[in-house]
C-alpha cells in the first residue's frame, strides 16, 4: 500500500510538473518556472526518501533549489553587466585623461604664443627708436653698420606682413639745395633698394626726401650737420602706427 502511494505521488509530480512546464513556456516565466521545476524534483526525492511526509518536505526544498539556480542565473547576468560598466568607466577615463592632456598642451602652446608676441613686439619697440641710418658726406653708400640694423628690421618686417615702412632721407645744410635735394633722395632709394633685396615687397616701402629743409638743429655746426645727413625709417602697421619717428 505504501509502495502504491509513493508511485502514485511520483506520477502526479511528473504530470504536474509537465503540465506546468507546458503552461510556463507559454507564458514565458523564468522564475515560476524554476520554482516549478525545483519543486517537483523535490516531490520525487522526497517521496523515494521518506514516502509522502518526505514528499512534502522534498518539495518545499526543491522550491528552494529551484530558486537558487535561477539566483545563480541572475547574479552571472548581473556580473556580466558589471564587467560591462567597468569597462566603459575605464574608456570613459581614459578619454578624460587625454582631453586634460589635450587641455594642457594647448595652454602650454598658448603660453609660447605670448611669450613669442611679446618678444616680438619688444624687437619692434627696440627697432623703432634707433631707426636711422646715418651718411658720410657728400655720400648715399649705406655703411655695414647700418646694413645690420636694416637686415633686422626686413626680418621683423617677414614676421609680421601688416608692417608697412616709411622711409625720409635729409642732407645737411651744406652745398646747393638742389643737388642736396637730389642727394636725400638718392639716400632713400639706396635704403629701399637694400630692403628688397632682404625680401621687403616694395609695396610696403613708403618713401620720401626734404633735402636740407629739415635740420635737426637751428644751429648749424660740423657735428649737426653729421645727424642732419640721414635717411629715418618708421613702422607702420594698417591700422595704427606702432613706432614713433626716430629723431628728426
Amino acid at each position: 500500500m505504501k509502495k502504491q502511494l509513493i508511485s502514485s505521488l511520483v506520477i502526479g509530480a511528473l504530470v504536474f510538473s509537465t503540465h506546468a512546464s507546458a503552461e510556463q513556456v507559454v507564458e514565458s516565466d523564468r522564475s515560476h518556472n524554476e520554482e516549478l521545476i525545483g519543486l517537483s524534483s523535490g516531490i520525487v526525492v522526497g517521496a523515494i526518501v521518506g514516502g509522502p511526509v518526505g514528499a512534502i518536505i522534498g518539495g518545499f526544498t526543491g522550491t528552494l533549489l529551484g530558486k537558487s539556480v535561477g539566483d545563480d542565473d541572475e547574479l552571472k547576468t548581473q556580473k556580466a553587466m558589471l564587467t560591462e560598466r567597468e569597462q566603459e568607466l575605464v574608456e570613459l577615463n581614459q578619454q578624460k585623461q587625454s582631453l586634460v592632456e589635450l587641455s594642457d598642451q594647448y595652454e602650454q602652446a598658448q603660453q609660447q604664443l605670448t611669450t613669442l608676441k611679446m618678444a616680438q613686439e619688444q624687437k619692434l619697440t627696440e627697432l623703432a627708436l634707433g631707426l636711422n641710418v646715418q651718411f658720410k658726406t657728400g655720400s648715399s653708400v649705406i655703411e655695414p653698420h647700418f646694413q645690420q640694423q636694416l637686415n633686422d628690421i626686413a626680418y621683423a618686417m617677414s614676421l609680421s606682413p601688416e608692417l608697412t615702412l616709411d622711409l625720409t632721407g635729409y642732407a645737411d645744410r651744406r652745398g646747393d639745395g638742389d643737388y642736396n635735394q637730389a642727394l636725400s633722395e638718392q639716400r632713400v632709394a639706396e635704403v629701399k633698394n637694400y630692403l628688397v633685396e632682404q625680401g621687403v615687397a616694395e609695396e610696403r616701402l613708403n618713401n620720401q626726401a626734404f633735402g636740407d629743409s629739415s635740420p635737426l638743429m637751428a644751429e648749424q655746426s660740423f657735428e649737426n650737420d653729421f645727424f642732419d645727413r640721414r635717411v629715418t625709417l618708421k613702422l607702420q602697421n594698417q591700422n595704427s602706427a606702432l613706432a614713433a619717428n626716430a629723431t628728426k
